[in-house]
């Protein structure tokens, strides 16, 4: 019998497991199976010849070369046995299940397909162990081990995911083929290519040459090319969806062809970042001619069935202006832009299902005159995504796992894909009492956020709440708290990530601000005399909830070049792709955490992905030298500013384009801080219980590293000119690190700060918390943790 991976039998031996996506089944028994050094493979039904050269290349990386393949009979056997040898290049349809069981007699995989076979082959090489103890050399044992245990597993989803766009900036093909190597080992199944965009057209077109030669920069994939990338994906169980996008995003087709085009030309290449007015005309003949004869070429070159069209953010400004569209629009029936889109697509859908293809795009290709065979990406998150599926129509989500934007592993680990009602109870019942407050959000560009939230006391005196964003669905709130009888913070997770007021509720008026990620915004707003009737979200029925197919992670690269790749996406993506692969309630963030540091350094070992050594190579660069230490520490208190604050942060400074420079300190920096996490754990365990040594030691040695490097950062900022604007970022770490060891003496002390203290304390944690160089503290939030609890321990001593 198998049991659950939180099965008590399972918890002690599955909790030194580094497993990552989780499997949906696993047991676990005491023991393990040593490994001889001469290893064979035998493999029935299937021919995996070069997935297998692969496996023994990564077997010997990580067993420093100690294992290797053998043809010989007396050589230690790995059965593999799958079921049926269907087709080399996957589907949307594939079986990816697989059994895996290592026991004292031996290794046996079995797999329904062949992609089965890989998949259960990636977990094999993350449960293989090298490290040794003293008791095991001392009994002859081998140093290389398999735990015993047995697994079947297969995907929640069929469709798991990963966007890179070569478009904003350019990547060569081996830093995607790496990137392809990664998603087989996180049991990605989906290469979404982002092809073409106002920027830049990187298809190389044959029939239509003039895209790439007059509106690529000289920096497009050709025709081979694309057909090896494809080759090399379907190897590691890949598909490849490309997307060029229509009607809007057109501003590199215009450049080519600006005779398509809604308005008069000519046209110029976009340099800048954000969406421009190029789009196509709906109403020519030759624009529909032009994209059957593109097609038909995409169709030869990519053979999944799917082919993204993109279909987003359209500008109607070109349509709206035309004489002869709106005659073609009143011609047709069309009473609006989102009319004309609509019954583009349907032309366009035509098209694709001459040549066999079926359409994928964004939300706003959403419109009942398509067929449901149709599949809608949702970047507008799970309101749109569930409108979708409630008509019967596939839909994916991209919400919530975009890779450019810096947010925590745990955010994206929390992004439950399948859209869900409320799980707050927003009725007021008899003896509770209710407030709602307004607020008004300011951004550095665009429009602001405004909407309101409510909270119920009820009888026992415990809080709940809820949120309504104009114009979307009402939210649940998490981790309400009040503080000095009018301060309030609550947490939840949005469209933009991590959102948490901090507050003071004053009379009638609202004040504060909220952090979006790690990045404050000013907030106002005002008591309302009743709760809105709100949003209620969709309610998916059984039926419905099946048309989500899966997820996709995304990184566009507006701020991400090939020089970094790997350090935006890794090992962040294993997150996501254990939300989209493992069972929905697997939530530990704890042990996802634990688990993401060992396949971190796997990852980097077996699979070759380039992170770490990314980020060193690029300090080095910031440091004009190798002695990257003082930047290294600083590294570990602070992070790049999150939601879009660099972008608009770039666009205020006129820097928001293809030419600004991505070799600042920021974007060396990894998505989130190892050591701030860790100060947040001890933090908690301290103020639980302030004689935790343990916890005190670990605080303590982080803050006295940051104060120890102080004086070697400065010098090294002095020294160079283009680490200026970081050089208030660096005194603040200094003086935050020494705060924060004077707060943990007086915790242990119970010695509490005078009013002037505590002000003067507060003043620096809201002087260190703005972004600045594109840089958070993010350690200023469990320093102000220690403040606060401080406060709370042994009060404020007024002199």
């Amino acid at each position: 019998m198998l049991f659950a991976a939180t099965s008590p039998s399972n918890a002690n031996i599955t909790a030194a497991l580094n497993l990552m996506p989780w499997p949906q089944e696993i047991s676990a028994q005491a023991g393990r199976l040593a490994l001889a050094r001469q290893i064979r493979i035998e493999v029935k039904g299937a021919d995996l010849e070069l997935p297998l050269r692969d496996w023994y290349r990564r077997l010997a990386l990580q067993t420093g070369g100690t294992l290797q393949a053998s043809a010989d009979a007396a050589a230690q056997l790995i059965r593999i046995q799958v079921a049926q040898d269907g087709p080399r290049t996957p589907t949307a349809t594939d079986d990816e299940s697989y059994q895996l069981s290592i026991t004292a007699e031996g290794i046996a995989l079995q797999a329904a397909s062949r992609f089965g076979a890989l998949r259960g082959m990636e977990t094999l090489l993350q449960l293989l162990h090298t490290d040794t103890s003293i008791e095991d050399v001392g009994q002859g044992r081998g140093k290389v081990w398999l735990p015993l245990l047995t697994i079947q597993d297969s995907p929640r989803f069929r469709w798991r995911g990963l966007l890179l766009d070569s478009v904003r900036h350019f990547l060569p093909l081996e830093d995607i083929k790496r990137q392809l190597d990664g998603m087989a080992a996180a049991k990605l199944n989906v290469f979404h290519w982002h092809l073409s965009d106002d920027q830049g057209w990187r298809y190389g077109s044959q029939a239509f040459p003039k895209l790439q030669e007059l509106a690529s920069d000289g920096l497009f994939y050709s025709p081979a090319q694309m057909r090896e990338l494809v080759a090399y994906a379907a190897e590691r169980g890949i598909r490849v969806l490309p997307e060029l996008g229509f009607p809007g995003h057109a501003s590199a087709l215009a450049v080519a062809y600006p005779e398509l085009i809604s308005a008069a030309g000519p046209f110029q290449m976009q340099r800048q970042w954000g969406v421009h007015l190029p789009t196509l005309d709906p109403s020519k003949p030759a624009v529909y001619d032009f994209l059957d004869r593109l097609v038909g070429e995409l169709a030869q070159i990519f053979p999944d069935q799917y082919l993204h069209i993109g279909g987003d953010e359209v500008d109607p400004a070109q349509w709206l202006a035309s004489p002869s569209i709106r005659a073609y629009m009143a011609t047709h029936g069309l009473p609006d832009p989102q009319a004309l889109q609509a019954h583009f697509n349907q032309k366009l859908e035509q098209i694709l299902t001459k040549h066999g293809r079926r359409m994928v795009g964004w939300d706003e290709i959403f419109h009942p005159a398509l067929p449901r065979s149709i599949m809608v990406q949702s970047w507008r998150g799970q309101d749109s995504l569930a409108a979708t599926l409630q008509q019967g129509y596939p839909g994916i989500l991209s919400t919530g796992f975009y890779l450019d934007q810096p947010h925590s592993s745990a955010f994206h680990y929390r992004n439950e894909p399948l859209p869900a009602a409320l799980d707050v109870d927003d009725q007021l019942a008899a003896g509770e009492q209710i407030q709602t407050w307004s607020f008004q959000m300011a951004r550095l560009k665009g429009p602001g956020l405004a909407g309101s939230f409510s909270l119920i006391q009820d009888r026992s005196g415990g809080w709940r709440g809820f949120i309504d964003f104009d114009g979307r669905a009402r939210r649940s709130l998490r981790h309400i708290a009040w503080r000095s009888g009018t301060g309030l913070s609550f947490t939840l997770d949005t469209w933009m990530g991590e959102f948490t007021p901090a507050v003071q509720l004053d009379g009638p008026q609202l004040s504060g601000y909220v952090l979006i990620g790690n990045v404050r915004y000013p907030v106002r707003g005002e008591r309302l005399a009743a709760a809105p009737a709100g949003i209620a979200p969709r309610r998916l029925d059984a039926q419905q909830a099946q048309h989500l197919w899966g997820g996709e992670a995304a990184l566009w690269t507006e701020n991400v070049n090939a020089q970094i790749l790997d350090l935006k996406l890794w090992p962040r993506l294993f997150a996501v792709a254990e939300r989209l692969w493992s069972g929905k309630n697997l939530r530990d963030e704890a042990d996802m955490y634990r688990r993401l540091v060992g396949v971190d350094a796997w990852a980097s070992l077996s699979v070759g992905l380039q992170q770490h050594q990314q980020a060193a190579q690029l300090l080095t660069q910031v440091a004009g030298s190798d002695q990257i230490a003082p930047l290294q520490s600083l590294a570990e208190a602070v992070e790049a500013g999150q939601y879009y604050a660099r972008q608009h942060a770039k666009f205020l400074k006129g820097d928001y384009h293809q030419f600004e420079r991505l070799d600042r300190f920021a974007d060396a920096l990894p998505p989130e801080s190892a050591t701030v996490r860790e100060m947040d754990a001890a933090v908690s365990l301290l103020l639980a219980n302030p004689s935790e040594g343990p916890a005190l030691a670990q605080l303590q040695a982080i803050l006295s590293r940051w104060q120890r490097n102080d004086a070697a950062l400065r010098a090294l900022i002095k020294s160079r000119p283009a680490l200026a604007e970081l050089a208030p970022v660096a005194a603040d770490v200094g003086d935050l690190a020494e705060l924060g060891l004077d707060l943990l003496q007086r915790l242990i002390q119970r010695r509490p700060l005078s009013d002037a203290e505590a002000s003067q304390a507060q003043a620096l944690l809201a002087r260190a918390a703005q972004m600045r160089d594109e840089v958070v503290i993010r350690a200023v939030y469990p320093l102000e943790r220690l403040l606060m609890g401080l406060m709370a321990l042994g009060g404020v001593a007024t002199k």
